[in-house]
């Protein structure tokens, strides 16, 4: 037994789907007790407001960074967003525009394929850093992953988390290309191991966003690992997240699993734009 096949045998891979799916239905289930005006604003409050298109130039990140700026938690009665999410080359313009206590968060290491040289990936990290950057979105390597190559899977994350530092890693595990639960739970467990701080289910691009499945797949990943050591992982959503009735849903999910304590935006974060207009109407 390899180290890889020696660590995936502390957790429980017997995955059935339709276990999966029944539990799923009972989660859902109580989504409606928890579509109050508090949750509600809770949510608005772990929302990395996301700007990742090919569109993008420095008025338009500008434009977005005084939204927040302008934004009146005391009248609205919501708190700001949790961050604010951009490519590398725009982190510069949140730092040198952002007045609001708002994470800065960037994408980096080759985003969305995962597909460059590493020393590209830490050349973007690096630079993304030094720009002011308080947390790094990286995608796993899907390909090595699919591929079986574990080491190389675990040795660009470990790479990456060490040039991090204190930075907050998230790792995201493309769940709409990995599809079936064994695929996301077991890079969820190669990311949490290489150095992961929050694990997160899509990059929103060319693949299937965030499902239920993969968020219930990746809650139970989280609470294995706490569970053997002592160490609690991050949940990032993102992916088509539109509706606060989905935002619920994922929130009920999280609840449910993982319990209370990870409903803070230090621990559950939701990457979208357009559903922080939507919640704030659904209030």
């Amino acid at each position: 037994m390899d180290k890889y096949e020696k660590i995936f045998s502390q957790f429980d891979l017997n995955l059935k789907e339709a276990v999966i799916g029944s539990k799923i239905a009972a989660f859902i289930g109580k989504s409606a007790e928890n579509h109050t005006a508090e949750v509600l604003k809770f949510l608005y409050s772990c929302i990395d407001l996301t700007s990742l298109g090919t569109e993008d130039s420095e008025e338009t990140i500008f434009k977005l960074v005084e939204s927040v700026n302008n934004f009146d938690s005391a009248k609205a009665g919501i708190k700001n967003v949790a961050g604010i999410c951009v490519y590398p080359n725009f982190v510069a313009t949140v730092k040198d525009t952002l007045q609001m206590p708002v994470r800065i968060v960037s994408v980096a290491g080759g985003f969305p394929a995962s597909q460059t040289f590493m020393e590209i990936k830490i050349a973007e990290v690096s630079l993304a850093i030094a720009d002011g950057a308080d947390e790094i979105d990286i995608v796993l390597d899907c390909g090595q992953f699919l591929a079986d190559d574990y080491e190389a899977v675990c040795d660009g994350i470990s790479e990456i988390k060490a040039v991090c530092g204190d930075v907050t890693l998230k790792v995201i595990l493309e769940t709409g290309l990995l599809q079936t639960p064994i695929n996301i739970k077991k890079a969820a467990i190669l990311a949490m191991y290489s150095g992961a701080d929050f694990i997160k289910t899509s990059t929103g691009k060319v693949y299937p966003g965030a499902t239920a499945e993969a968020v219930f797949t990746m809650c139970e990943t989280i609470k294995e690992y706490n569970t053997l050591n002592n160490k609690k992982i991050g949940i990032k959503i993102a992916g088509g997240v539109r509706s606060a009735k989905e935002a619920i849903d994922f929130y009920t999910i999280v609840k449910e699993v993982l319990g209370t304590e990870w409903l803070t935006p230090e621990l559950f974060r939701i990457g979208a734009s357009s559903l922080a207009n939507n919640l704030k109407d659904d209030k």
